[in-house]
């Protein structure tokens, strides 16, 4: 029986492929996993009487668009967060970001642009579902480095005129996972300008947006908002996994402009499993409240200090500014990865799991992904053995 190619040059997915590495390895001492981006904070206390008060509407068909009152509870977040009117009738409900980042690819990249074959932008690294849509779509998908050498964040700006005349999407991180940098309000605007030059719609991955060391992330709708730019310009992404500490609610959303969020609605209609009532009744509850992301974020700037006290004197140490990844330098992700394993139990992520090979170049190859999801007690002790294991015991 035929099989489609369009897959077949796939890496094994990350975490598999980490497995396959490891596993078959004795670990050095008791494990601590420090690879998958699973937030385990506390979830806010809230849930199990909400979820138990509507536990009957599980015999329930959901609305696929959102309840009236999730709608309205997500776009009075947009309004407290960043002072924009987004209508309930522009944003869309998600079961989290992955599932929209494809989906919106899906409804919103043309079969060719210009006569010519699509491309889709992406940073390199980068999250995997970005690649996965551009094939989907048909398009090519471009890696544009994100590197120490332009901020590990992509200059899509500096590719050549004719690759971005066939750009349909750009996608972006921000805060940038695995990296851990924000983009400016001068990054978006200029990003933004790029997007109505070469006229393609921007696919902003907020769902980090609510850790950060310092102050709130700019938002790149918030951006576009201001500059006056096409309402359909711009489409964000945001969730409840990391804000709020609930990966298993599988609950997001995305919002833009209303023809963007329109094709959205129409294809997830056909294709896309609504959010179950009572977990929507939960997502309006947490979208509402700020008490526990504040509670969550103060854990997370504390374990920024301890990785700026373990880590500060590590030539490359790059503090993150959002997020909860640590991006550190190594000779060799793998190397460092079986070497953590075998002497210490710390399970990390090899850097190169998240990027592509291009022109013999990987910019993941030299890192390792380190996720600061733990409890402090337990990162801590994990970053102590990182520090000594990879780097000496100087410092820290």
């Amino acid at each position: 029986m035929n099989e489609p190619e369009r897959f077949s040059g796939l890496p094994e997915y990350a975490f598999p492929r980490l497995r396959t590495l490891i596993d078959h390895l004795p670990a050095g001492g008791a494990p601590i996993s420090m690879t998958i981006g699973e937030p385990r904070h506390a979830f806010p206390a809230f849930v199990p009487e909400v979820l138990a008060a509507h536990v009957g509407e599980f015999s329930k068909y959901p609305p696929n668009d959102g309840t009236p009152e999730l709608l309205g509870a997500i776009s009075g977040w947009l309004q407290r967060r960043y002072g924009i009117a987004v209508p309930p009738a522009q944003i869309v409900t998600l079961n989290g970001t992955r599932e929209g980042l494809y989906n919106a690819a899906m409804a919103l990249s043309p079969e060719t642009k210009n006569g010519q074959r699509p491309v889709v932008l992406m940073p390199n690294p980068f999250y995997q579902v970005y690649a996965i849509a551009s094939i989907s779509v048909g398009a090519e998908a471009v890696y544009v480095p994100a590197t120490a050498d332009t901020g590990h964040l992509p200059d899509f700006a500096s590719l050549p005129a004719d690759v971005l005349d066939r750009t349909t999407i750009a996608y972006i991180c921000s805060p940038a996972n695995p990296q851990g940098a924000v983009a400016s309000t001068e990054y978006w605007q200029q990003l933004i300008a790029l997007a109505e030059k070469h006229d393609f719609r921007i696919f902003a991955d907020e769902c980090y947006s609510e850790i950060w060391r310092d102050a709130p992330p700019t938002g790149a709708l918030q951006v576009a908002h201001a500059m006056g730019a096409d309402p359909e310009r711009v489409v964000i992404f945001h969730s409840l996994s990391k804000r709020s500490n609930l990966p298993g609610l599988r609950s997001g959303f995305a919002a833009g402009g209303p023809r963007s969020v329109a094709l959205m609605r129409q294809l997830r209609a056909y294709n896309g499993a609504p959010i179950p009532l009572p977990l929507q009744r939960v997502s309006e509850r947490a979208w509402a409240d700020e008490a526990h992301v504040d509670e969550s974020r103060a854990l997370y700037q504390q374990k920024y200090a301890i990785a700026d006290r373990i880590f500060g004197n590590v030539p490359g140490y790059m503090p993150p500014q959002g997020g909860f990844f640590l991006w550190l330098p190594v000779p060799d992700g793998e190397e460092a990865a079986i070497k953590l394993w075998t002497q210490t139990g710390v399970r990390v992520l090899p850097g190169a799991y998240l990027s592509r090979e291009i022109d013999g170049f990987n910019p993941g190859k030299g890192y390792i992904r380190v996720a600061l999801v733990e409890d402090l007690e337990t990162t801590e002790r994990g970053l102590h053995l990182i520090r000594s294991c990879l780097y000496g015991n100087e410092g820290g």
